[in-house]
C-alpha cells in the first residue's frame, strides 16, 4: 500500500501498484484452469481494428466463484487501495500473440486490478507482452468515448 500512496521510494508513481507472485502457485494454477476450459469468451475483436483478442466477462457468464472470492479478498487484504470500492466488473481476454492485443484505452474505475495468468515462458519475446500504464488524465472536455475511440488521438494529446 506504501506503492499506492507513493510512499515506497522504489516505487516512484503514486496510485500505480505493482505485485509479483500475488496469488500462491495453487491459486494461480486454480485460475489458469478456470480460464484455459472456460467457454465463455463471446466476444471477439478483429486485429484489423481492435488487437485481436476474445473477451469473457462477468455479465455473460464468467462468475467463476474462485473469481468472485479472489476478488473479495484482494478487497479485504488491500482496504488502502480499494477503500469502500466494491467490485464492478470482472473480465478476462485471451490474446493472439500474432496481433497487438487491447488498444491504449481507459476503463472506468476507481481502483483496476490487472493479474497476468501466462506464465513468462509463455512469452518468447521478452521486449513485448505485459501492460503500459498511462498515468495522464484526459482532457476535461473529453467523454469516455473520446478516450477509447482513437488510440493516435490519445498518444498525441
Amino acid at each position: 500500500e506504501a506503492q499506492w500512496r507513493g510512499d515506497d521510494p522504489a516505487h516512484a508513481t503514486p496510485g500505480v501498484v505493482w505485485v509479483d507472485d500475488l496469488l500462491t502457485p495453487a491459486a494461480l494454477d486454480a485460475v489458469r484452469a478456470i480460464m484455459l476450459e472456460s467457454t465463455v469468451f463471446y466476444q471477439t475483436k478483429m486485429p484489423e481494428r481492435f488487437g485481436g483478442y476474445v473477451g469473457a466477462y462477468l455479465d455473460d457468464g464468467l462468475h467463476d466463484r474462485l473469481l468472485l472470492r479472489l476478488a473479495f479478498e484482494l478487497h479485504g487484504a488491500l482496504p488502502g487501495i480499494m477503500g469502500d470500492h466494491p467490485l464492478k466488473y470482472l473480465w478476462c481476454y485471451k490474446y493472439d500473440s500474432q496481433y497487438t492485443g487491447i488498444n491504449t484505452h481507459a476503463d472506468q474505475a476507481a481502483v483496476n486490478v490487472n493479474i497476468w495468468l501466462a506464465p513468462d515462458s509463455a512469452n518468447l519475446d521478452p521486449s513485448s507482452g505485459g501492460l503500459v500504464v498511462y498515468t495522464a488524465r484526459p482532457p476535461a472536455h473529453w467523454d469516455f468515448a473520446d478516450y477509447n475511440t482513437s488510440t493516435e488521438r490519445v498518444v498525441k494529446e
